[in-house]
């Protein structure tokens, strides 16, 4: 029996079409399964059955394809927002479904936020999180100076929690004073979650007060 042959590469009915948003929606399941380092244009064109040349007419480069890819992930972020909720609350939402965005992507999320150009004007989380602070009374001129240390402060957490770095943190032992030493206790090693819920408390707790200063978004001091 003569075994049909394998029709040429780029000729054969592709799942995902060749296109840019093909190219990222193919690029992102590459990364979610092995990592961005493993990511090449070649590996990338084999899984959309295409001429790696061909993906050079939508794409110039593997990074143009990350910052594609982490574009598209950033554009379809979503929070619920409660009708007449408490800013503290919205801010704990907004903080938690970025969260869970990131934990289903964690190999793209731990490359995106070492870019400074992750977080544009207009996506989602950004101007949820501005919003969100405008209706807790910051002054809407200085909205980007407060914005900037909470967003870092909760991205910060996330990727410290996605990387390791946080539980590895909480399993560090208290060091001995000379009065208790050798007397180290092993307190236990905090879950993720649990940390993050922490710290969210922490950042929230720390914008209320810095609210009842005046003004806000400064430290108020004397120089």
């Amino acid at each position: 029996m003569e075994t049909p042959k394998k029709a040429p590469r780029g000729t054969r009915k592709r799942d995902v079409p060749l296109t840019k948003d093909g190219i990222y929606a193919t690029a992102l399941r590459l990364i979610d399964a092995d990592g961005v380092e493993a990511l090449t244009m070649r590996k990338l064109a084999t899984a959309m059955d295409a001429n790696p040349m061909s993906l050079y007419h939508h794409v110039p480069n593997k990074d143009a394809v990350l910052r594609g890819v982490a574009r598209t992930v950033g554009a379809q972020f979503r929070t619920a927002t409660r009708e007449g909720a408490a800013w503290q609350d919205r801010l704990r939402q907004l903080a938690e479904d970025f969260r869970r965005l990131a934990h289903r992507h964690p190999e793209l999320m731990t490359y995106s936020f070492g870019q400074p150009d992750f977080i544009q004007p207009e996506d989602p989380f950004w101007l949820g999180l501005t919003a969100t602070l405008e209706d807790a009374g910051v002054p809407q001129e200085e909205t980007p100076q407060v914005a900037a240390p909470v967003g870092a402060a909760v991205l910060g957490v996330v990727i410290a929690e996605i990387n390791g770095a946080l539980q590895r943190w909480s399993a560090f032992l208290p060091v001995p004073t000379a009065a208790g030493e050798g007397e180290r206790t092993d307190t236990g090693r905090l879950d993720g979650s649990r940390m993050f819920h922490l710290a969210l408390s922490l950042i929230i707790t720390g914008l209320e007060s810095q609210l009842t200063a005046e003004p806000v978004g400064r430290d108020g001091g004397e120089n």
